[in-house]
């Protein structure tokens, strides 16, 4: 017998023949990532439905030297979870760890399995008269396993924070298929290093979530939304500026959106329609929300905007009157990615820059891609509340894209250096993955970079849990 007939015939007794898939066909969805970028192989895909079945699994490959690739919903942007092309690892997907271990309402906490999606997870939180303030276009889909291995943010960061702020415990598999049984419940726990946020942003590198605790928060009772003309970048800082210090805590989101992403929701997404009698140049989203009911916010909001109009920082602004309406203005924002895939493909960056530089940022990033590229199409978008922005670039003309799309390295360096210059990171909430593993090695700290790698070779020694990713062992790489 070969020694991948036995492995396979070893996962099989673990999981059930059902369970190791191996055909093509099956396989073939675990292959690519979801934009298309990235086409990989496998020897075979593993479906545990059991901690213990994944450190067996786990084990099995070690044992053997199997490289393994950990899998939630497959929905990142950077290749983190598609196996490498040469066809010699087995991905390890956790889309049947789907159950909900524990609700406390009195800690306010929520223990779940690593494969339960996130819309699943906020599901079972409104239910029990609580949030889960973690919210993100692809919550249909993507998993809490893969949320937390990237550490992922959305649009409620201005309030809540990113997914590590979320979390009170772990529960990982290590790469020689030990468990960790890190599920605590605590808020405080001071007994020497957080482990746990060695796999919260992790990529799966160091091991196999298989679990979480989540914090809940009491659930609002209202909420309001508006989206908002205004006269630019700079006015929309200081409309964030304002927002803050008349909202407090009730300003749960504030989205920068750029005419380009609106306009190509509006041509790709059927039921999109206009928010505003014209289509400005650059907009704003803002939602509050609290213990106050609907109605109460949306006064508030309207007088901030109010005073805004008269200020000139706002041009025209539409209040949702109903959770409908405020549904519709979320799905124009929401919908941006998906109207992008149609279009075609583009060069994404998702940076992080502090918010008193994204002007600057915008400014000169406009005028140097513009002395570079011709008729270059820049859609621009974010988390403005927290400096996160998505500066996607590609052609105005669709039969140019291709050769836009062939200067790739020219472009990112060109955003790379500006942002790394104005104090920012190249990578704020997608992660590195394959895209940015190498990238990453000319704006990070060499140190930084060699503690991580200790890190790594510490807990992974062989290199055999999602190699490829996020970083090298190799210190020539």
């Amino acid at each position: 017998m070969t020694d991948s007939a036995d492995l396979l015939e070893t996962l099989v007794g673990i999981v059930g023949a059902d369970n190791v898939l191996t055909a093509p066909e099956d396989v073939s969805r675990f292959c690519a990532d979801w934009r298309g970028r990235y086409q990989g192989r496998a020897r075979a895909v593993v479906r545990p439905d059991s901690t213990d079945a994944v450190s067996a699994a786990v084990t099995a490959c070690a044992v053997r030297r199997v490289p393994m690739v950990p899998q939630g919903g497959n929905t990142g942007l950077c290749g983190g979870a598609t196996p490498s092309v040469g066809g010699d690892e087995i991905v390890i997907s956790l889309e049947r760890m789907n159950r909900v271990r524990h609700l406390d309402r009195d800690n306010q906490t929520l223990t779940v399995d690593a494969g339960c999606t996130l819309a699943a997870v906020q599901a079972v939180a409104a239910e029990a008269g609580c949030l889960f303030p973690l919210s993100l276009a692809a919550e249909g889909s993507c998993q809490i396993g893969g949320n937390l291995s990237t550490n992922a943010g959305g649009v409620h960061v201005l309030r809540y924070g990113n997914t590590r702020d979320l979390v009170l415990g772990v529960e990982a598999v290590l790469p020689d298929g030990r468990i960790w049984h890190g599920l605590r419940a605590l808020r405080k726990n001071n007994t020497g290093y957080d482990l746990k946020h060695l796999f919260i942003g992790g990529e799966g590198t160091l091991g196999i979530v298989t679990a979480a605790v989540l914090k809940l928060f009491p659930a609002p009772s209202g909420r309001a939304v508006a989206w908002v003309a205004v006269a630019g970048p700079a006015q929309a800082v200081e409309l964030l500026g304002r927002a803050k210090r008349r909202c407090h805590t009730q300003l749960n989101a504030f989205e920068l959106i750029g005419r380009s992403a609106l306009d190509l929701v509006l041509k790709h997404m059927p039921a999109a329609r206009p928010p505003l009698a014209e289509v400005p140049e650059w907009s704003v989203l803002i939602e509050l929300s609290g213990v106050d009911d609907a109605d109460h916010l949306s006064g508030r909001l309207e007088e901030v905007l109010a005073d805004a109009i008269e200020d000139c920082l706002v041009l025209d602004a539409a209040i949702s009157r109903s959770e409908a309406q405020a549904e519709a203005l979320w799905q124009l924002r929401e919908n941006i990615s998906e109207a992008q895939r149609i279009e075609g493909f583009s060069i994404k960056h998702d940076i992080a820059l502090p918010v008193s530089r994204i002007v600057e940022f915008l400014q000169r990033a406009e005028r140097a891609l513009a002395a570079r590229f011709e008729e270059l199409r820049v859609v621009a978008f974010g988390h403005l509340g927290d400096g996160n922005l998505h500066y996607n670039l590609s052609a105005v003309a669709g039969d140019r894209n291709q050769a836009v799309i062939a200067r790739t390295a020219e472009a990112n360096r060109i955003v790379h250096d500006l942002v790394s210059e104005l104090g920012g990171s190249i990578s704020a909430e997608h992660g590195l993955g394959q895209l940015k593993r190498e990238e990453i090695l000319r704006y990070r700290d060499p140190v930084e970079t060699e503690l991580m790698r200790a890190v790594k070779a510490a807990i992974d020694p062989l290199d055999l849990m999602n190699p490829g990713k996020l970083l090298s062992l190799d210190k020539r790489a």
